[in-house]
């Protein structure tokens, strides 16, 4: 009996060490990292760092899954972003960053997901954190990443809990990103088990799901990317078009940078714009009318059946300086006409930078 106790004893041992595993701390110098952009090393305020002038950067050898990423960013009140990337895997990648100069303001902190090398902040207005920095001496950032969920700590206290990450890649590189110059330092790793979610959690993620609601449009067909020309767009081109059927997210979001490579994409405002078609097709019994909810990023064309029925634009400052450009599917409210029997709905959605989206429901 006693050696069935001291050999369990010893097997919990083993598994609490192997969940428990230690901390991995990567030095601030070049030979750590794999560097594209603008990047220096050097020694500031007593410690090791890199200063980073716009872009991402990677740990050499390092692939991540679940556990704590964590980082020191030194104080700034110039308009900067800082932050870490996980789980990279090509241009597509999780990121958490820290707007500093917009302290203690509702966007103070953002998650978003990179699809094909593009930010899609616009798209997830959940979340985002209002946080408080220093203004003075290291900020610390840390990410505890479990399986499909995370939870982002600023200075040790708990600003925002992301329930669902939205890549589906479950482990990939790690590293850095910032817009404009940023220093960091400290920048550690401590791998650990994944462990299941609470019930509470759980029944949270399932209230959110809307995929059970039919009115909500979870299917559409969407063209490859192309540089948009006002002059090119023309409804009898669309039929020439070649579509592949994608799917929504349960909410009936339709990120299109999760299935479409831009023609320019990376450089947010600087990219040149965007635009694909989406359609969908509607039965109608009668002749009817029906009340589409929708909203979009950036900007939008709809045609029914051939016919212009809406032009709209929601990108980010479009309606002023502190304009987001969110997207709420209960935004915009359209009246559609439909004739008896089959009716086609095409979308030209363009955009340039924070997010590419689509997201519709039939009232």
């Amino acid at each position: 009996m006693a050696k069935i106790s001291y050999s369990f004893i010893a097997f919990l041992g083993l598994q609490l060490a192997i969940s428990q595993s230690p901390e991995i701390k990567i030095d601030m110098v070049a030979s750590n990292w794999n560097v594209s952009q603008e990047t220096t090393f050097e020694r500031f305020d007593n410690r090791e760092t890199l200063l980073l002038n716009g872009g991402r950067v990677t740990v050499k050898n390092h692939r991540f899954t679940n556990g704590t990423i964590e980082v020191d960013v030194y104080a700034n009140a110039n308009r900067s972003f800082a932050g870490i990337t996980f789980r990279k895997q090509n241009n597509t990648m999780e990121e958490v960053y820290m707007r500093l100069h917009k302290s203690n303001q509702v966007d103070a902190v953002q998650y978003t997901p990179i699809y094909n090398n593009e930010s899609n902040w616009q798209l997830y207005r959940e979340n985002q954190a209002k946080v408080s920095f220093k203004n003075t001496g290291w900020n610390n950032l840390r990410i505890e990443v479990n399986n499909q969920s995370a939870e982002v700590f600023v200075n040790d206290e708990k600003v925002m809990t992301i329930d669902e990450l939205r890549t589906d890649q479950n482990a990939g590189e790690i590293g850095l990103f910032a817009l404009f110059p940023n220093r960091f330092s400290n920048f550690r790793i401590t791998p650990k088990d994944a462990v299941d979610r609470t019930d509470a959690v759980a029944r949270t993620k399932k209230d959110n799901d809307l995929s059970a609601d039919s009115s909500i449009i979870t299917t559409w067909e969407i063209t490859k990317a192309k540089p948009y020309k006002a002059e090119e767009i023309r409804f009898e081109n669309f039929e020439k078009e070649e579509y592949m059927t994608v799917k929504t997210e349960a909410s009936g979001l339709l990120p299109i940078s999760k299935y479409i490579k831009k023609s320019s994409s990376g450089n947010f405002e600087q990219n040149e714009e965007d635009y694909i078609v989406a359609a969908t097709t509607v039965y109608a019994s009668n002749d009817e009318t029906k009340l589409l909810s929708f909203d979009y990023s950036d900007r939008i064309m709809v045609y029914l059946n051939g016919k212009a029925v809406f032009k709209g634009n929601n990108a980010f400052r479009a309606k002023g300086i502190q304009y987001m450009g969110h997207i709420d599917i209960n935004t915009n409210k359209l009246y559609l006409p439909l004739k008896k029997g089959t009716n086609k709905i095409h979308c030209v959605v363009m955009d340039k930078a924070n997010g590419w989206g689509l997201i519709a429901k039939w009232e």
